[in-house]
């Protein structure tokens, strides 16, 4: 991925040097944060909630705001700032105005407006503060344990979670978890399937963006968020994890699903190619 010459972002938050003292999740809250992120894709204001409880941890020191001057830092910021430039474009162009999310990077644990989280909870989009929240440890995760290595992988996973913020500033994730509160768990574990798989086809669709308009795609890029968005499709992560498959409790989407609807939004390059809720997915 060509990232050097992109403007980065100011938008972030350095929580890396500030330490979150007390109980702590301990174990067991961090295989519930575990499960939450990868398998029950629900609300994080729900499921990061549970992990409240078992927090009693108090925050040590302020985040440092603006650009980090570390390389993965400068990395991130760049990204963000390809995502802002590129929503802000689309929205315009649909007569609205974009309001970009903030990048909170922490290392271990943080505490979110959602509730409390550690790394093992994986980056998530918090619409109660407009917040991404990634510890940047789990990109080693995902070239180890997900197979899925390179800097556009890691652009994607990022650009995945601002499509969560895209969802939420049009009214999507509102109008989702209304829906929620009436479904069965079925029919809330394919409402959220749907809104996963929308947010990899915005993903898809600000590559298209940030590419005709900055170039900004390298040769093995778009195999490498092919590769990221297929190793965390609920069927291979249940294989790898416990052996078998449950399709009625996908929460995200399958490999295939996940890879289709990022080239989906890839080469439509519109809000309107991105209707997972319409289409059979």
């Amino acid at each position: 991925m060509r990232w050097q010459g992109s403007r980065r972002s100011s938008n972030v938050q350095d929580y890396r040097g500030v330490r979150f003292g007390g109980a702590g999740l301990g174990i067991g809250g961090t295989l519930i944060a575990l499960a939450a992120a990868y398998f029950l894709g629900v609300d994080p204001r729900a499921i990061l909630g549970l992990t409240e409880a078992v927090s009693t941890g108090t925050q040590s020191g302020q985040p440092t705001a603006g650009v980090p001057q570390d390389e993965q830092g400068q990395f991130i910021s760049a990204v963000l700032g390809e995502t802002e430039d590129t929503w802000s474009e689309i929205f315009r162009a649909n007569g609205a105005q974009y309001e970009p999310p903030t990048l909170a990077l922490f290392s271990g644990q943080i505490r979110s407006a959602c509730g409390f989280a550690t790394a093992a909870s994986g980056p998530f989009y918090c619409p109660s503060d407009h917040k991404v929240y990634i510890d940047l440890a789990f990109y080693d995760e995902l070239k180890s344990q997900f197979q899925a290595p390179g800097d556009f992988a890691q652009a994607y996973v990022l650009a995945h979670e601002v499509g969560h913020h895209v969802q939420t500033l049009l009214g999507t994730e509102e109008k989702v978890r209304n829906a929620q509160q009436r479904g069965s768990e079925r029919e809330n574990n394919q409402l959220q399937v749907r809104m996963e798989l929308q947010a990899d086809c915005y993903a898809g669709v600000w590559a298209n963006h940030a590419d005709r308009t900055r170039h900004i795609l390298e040769q093995g890029d778009v195999e490498e968020a092919l590769q990221a968005a297929s190793s965390v499709g609920d069927d291979a992560i249940q294989k790898r994890t416990q052996g078998h498959v449950v399709p009625d409790s996908f929460t995200h989407g399958t490999a295939t699903q996940r890879a289709s609807w990022f080239e989906r939004g890839l080469q439509g390059g519109t809000i309107q190619s991105c209707d997972t809720f319409s289409s059979g997915a």
